[in-house]
């Protein structure tokens, strides 16, 4: 692992061209956005399709014969096939993909439409209690729908390690069975920053229970290969990876339980949010998530080094991975933590007077209170160094 400041001056050259093609960016010399975990920015090429496509093919898809509407049919299910690209399927004609507004619908549609086949009465899955909420909701949601049909499943709390707040494979092993049927994790938590090491989960679980990946926090910020991780979901948001807000997608393995089928009516789906997902992943791999994730692993750690100097902060999550020299496992992209004497909110208001945008509220985690606000740093390709150095210094004059 590379010192911070090596892979930053490195990677010098590479991130310049790429950090001048966010025009919101450019635009605001003054400001500093540092909410990417919340919403990314857009590159030109994204806003280029989609002004593209709203200006020459506009329509609806699967309900025309005429070339526009074939257009956009294709798109769509192209889309679908550059989703299961990205991530490295090595099984596309077995594989679905299923659009959707986000990562959370994503997840309802598999604790709505695919889960309660899945089980029967006795049956126990394993979920996060202290991930992001729409990684417990949905699932809690699918047994309280089976008892009701007089189906009881036990939902058992996917164990975490508190030295450095990913998931603790030891642990899950006393809590998983012969009636484990299914388990639930986040790639990259949305608070902690920290890899979650899912592929540990498949390593005591067994190659036969299915497993569902958060992938909200990982999708745009490091390589992220099914292939590798083993799993039968990866549900994901397209405003989260540089395309426009209220478009995701569902990849479903189709390897173990029963095939992914939305239930309802399949109405108009958000083409213009498909065009920009297309074209985001696209502009993703031209850039390399490899260097994406290699550039924002050592940004953060740059943040958590300064942090870790100012006795007036706390990080939230693993306390041996702060330091610049640390070997320990990295944060992704993003960091959290508190001042000691003000409320996050307030640090917030502060920091914007100097110019940083911010994440400052409970980050919708599951099993926290809502009195428990911090301030969370995310950042993507655009960000600099010099950024992480103003922020280090007003957060420095707060001491």
């Amino acid at each position: 692992m590379a010192a911070p400041a090596t892979e930053l001056a490195a990677l010098a050259d590479w991130q310049r061209p790429l950090r001048a093609q966010f025009p919101i960016i450019e635009g605001h010399p003054g400001l500093v956005y540092l909410d990417s975990a919340a919403t990314s920015q857009k590159p030109r090429p994204v806003l280029d399709a989609v002004q593209t496509y709203l200006t020459t093919s506009n329509a609806n898809a699967a309900r025309g014969s005429y070339p526009w509407a074939n257009t956009t049919t294709a798109l769509v299910e192209g889309a679908r096939e550059r989703v299961k690209s990205f991530l490295g399927d090595p099984d596309p004609e077995r594989s679905s993909v299923h659009f959707t507004s986000g990562t959370t619908e994503g997840l309802r549609t598999v604790a709505r439409d695919w889960l309660p086949f899945l089980l029967v009465d006795g049956d126990e899955i394993v979920v996060p209690f202290a991930d992001h909420q729409a990684n417990l909701s949905p699932w809690l949601e699918a047994r309280d729908l089976l008892a009701r049909r007089g189906v009881r499943v036990r939902v058992r709390e996917l164990p975490y390690q508190a030295s450095s707040g990913d998931y603790d494979p030891r642990a899950l092993a006393a809590v998983t069975g012969p009636r484990t049927r299914f388990v639930a994790a986040t790639h990259v938590h949305h608070v902690y920053g920290v890899d979650m090491n899912v592929h540990r989960i498949r390593q005591v679980v067994g190659p036969q229970v299915p497993i569902c990946l958060d992938a909200a926090q990982s999708i745009g910020h490091l390589p992220v290969s099914v292939a590798g991780l083993d799993v039968d979901f990866v549900v994901f948001s397209g405003h989260k990876a540089l395309a426009l807000p209220g478009t995701g997608a569902v990849w479903a393995r189709g390897l173990r339980g029963p095939r992914l089928r939305p239930g309802g009516w399949s109405g108009t789906p958000n083409t213009v949010g498909i065009a920009s997902l297309v074209a985001a992943l696209d502009w993703l791999e031209a850039a390399g998530t490899g260097r994406i994730e290699r550039w924002t692993v050592a940004l953060t750690a740059l943040l958590t080094d300064g942090l870790d100097r100012m006795d007036a902060y706390e990080v939230l999550g693993c306390r041996t991975s702060l330091s610049a020299g640390s070997r320990v496992q990295r944060r992704r992209s993003l960091v959290t933590f508190r001042h000691r004497g003000i409320d996050s909110r307030d640090l917030g208001f502060i920091l914007f007077s100097h110019g940083f945008m911010v994440r400052t509220d409970g980050h919708c985690q599951a099993g926290r209170a809502a009195q428990e606000g911090s301030v969370r740093v995310s950042l993507h390709v655009h960000n600099t160094p010099e950024e992480v150095e103003g922020l280090l210094s007003a957060l420095a004059s707060l001491q």
